[in-house]
């Protein structure tokens, strides 16, 4: 730990946040979290060109010569939040900044994170600074359908280059967050007059845009081209949710918006991913039975209004439930925006989920319900070299996150 924090620390003070492209260089650790086996002691994790060449034991690894080596206490696989809205909400909290909600319209999944997702913004870098490496980021809840989600490596170059999934769900909202877009707020441009402002009104709404684009795709098959209707963005997109290529991802706390969810989701046959769930705990079992994941409201989050009965001891009835979930910093309308997952996963941690599955949330466990554990979530040979290092245990408040590794790049940004 002291010869890293000491290397990373320095160059740190020297250069200011460092980007360095270290081809092929070790990373040495008292305790590696692979999550693909038993933790290492003193393991060594060997990278090349981006990706993991080995890992193991330092007994049974020779570092090559010619390889950067950097230490850590603790090295865990770069941790992937499963929802948030950095880099479309800004760090400066002003209107030029923030572009997570568009209110000229309660239905429009045709929006994509994509298309204003900035790689640059300070904010970034300020969650890659404590070991994030991967968002499912987009629009935020506030509109019947925001918008569509992106999977993306916090690399701070462009989106295109940075992007690992384009178009990775289409966000929902049932309960409040569904009906706000009615509400005037200052700035915000003019609310839409159609937005719903009821529950029932609200899911109405959504089987309507469903059942319109099931027409939109009889019609654009018809055999005479010239009764083929025009492109229309937005039922391409309910589409891909019909074809199973872009699920739901339905926010919604209370237990009778959880249970729309699970009957629309039913009724057309499409995947759905539960969002929020603070009512999680009483509908455990109708959860369980849809098969469905839950990426879990923030554990920190404020409980009010719908969320009055979220609690930091959600996470652990999920996992004793069987309920696959994986951890979120959502989004706040307050500076900085968004939390840092890794605060969250601690605090579940200390409140019945414990160590193993926590770091799990926000590791293997989130790549696999974004579809991305081929590639990343856990260190196994042939993966992505993202990797988290820390100069203690990360979930305890006093440990500093020494340096962050995105696909075989090393960041510093100030131990943090």
């Amino acid at each position: 730990m002291k010869t890293t924090f000491s290397f990373l620390a320095v160059v740190a003070l020297v250069v200011g946040p460092l980007a360095l492209r270290a081809e092929n260089f070790a990373i040495t650790g008292g305790t590696v979290y692979s999550m693909a086996g038993a933790p290492l002691k003193n393991g060594v994790i060997l990278i090349r060109d981006g990706k993991i060449e080995a890992i193991g034991p330092a007994a049974s690894i020779t570092i090559p010569a010619g390889y950067r080596t950097l230490t850590a206490t603790v090295v865990t696989p770069g941790l992937i939040d499963a929802h948030t809205t950095v880099g479309l909400s800004g760090i400066l909290n002003q209107p030029n900044d923030q572009d997570q909600l568009e209110r000229s319209a309660s239905f429009q999944p045709e929006l994509r994170a994509l298309d204003a997702y900035n790689a640059k913004d300070p904010l970034v870098a300020w969650v890659r600074s404590f070991g994030v490496t991967t968002v499912n980021t987009g629009h935020s809840p506030g509109a019947l359908s925001s918008g569509q989600t992106m999977i993306v490596k916090t690399y701070g170059r462009t989106a295109d280059e940075d992007v690992i999934n384009p178009a990775a769900m289409t966000a929902v909202a049932l309960g409040r967050n569904g009906l706000t877009a009615a509400e005037v707020v200052p700035g915000a441009g003019t609310p839409s007059a159609k937005a719903p402002g009821t529950r029932a009104k609200a899911v109405a709404m959504l089987r309507a845009e469903f059942i319109k684009a099931q027409e939109y795709a009889r019609k654009r098959e018809a055999k005479d081209e010239t009764k083929r209707p025009a492109r229309d963005l937005k039922s391409e997109t309910l589409l891909r949710a019909f074809s199973g290529e872009q699920p739901l991802l339905v926010n919604a706390h209370r237990q009778q918006d959880i249970l729309s969810a699970l009957r629309v989701a039913k009724e057309f046959g499409v995947k759905i991913i539960l969002d929020g769930c603070a009512d999680a705990p009483l509908v455990l079992n109708e959860i369980k039975a849809s098969g469905f994941s839950v990426i879990l409201h923030p554990t920190m989050a404020r409980s009010s209004e719908d969320a009055e009965n979220l609690s930091v001891e959600t996470a652990a009835k999920l996992r004793a439930a069987g309920i696959p979930f994986a951890l979120q910093s959502g989004y706040e309308s307050y500076v900085p925006k968004i939390r840092v997952v890794l605060f969250e996963a601690a605090i579940a941690a200390a409140n019945g989920l414990g160590f193993d599955a926590a770091l799990a949330s926000v590791t293997l466990e989130a790549a696999k319900l974004l579809g991305i554990a081929a590639r990343t979530g856990s260190l196994a040979i042939g993966k992505d070299a993202d990797l988290a290092l820390y100069d203690g245990d990360p979930f305890e408040y006093t440990t500093h996150c020494i340096g962050a590794v995105v696909g075989g790049q090393i960041f510093a940004d100030g131990p943090r």
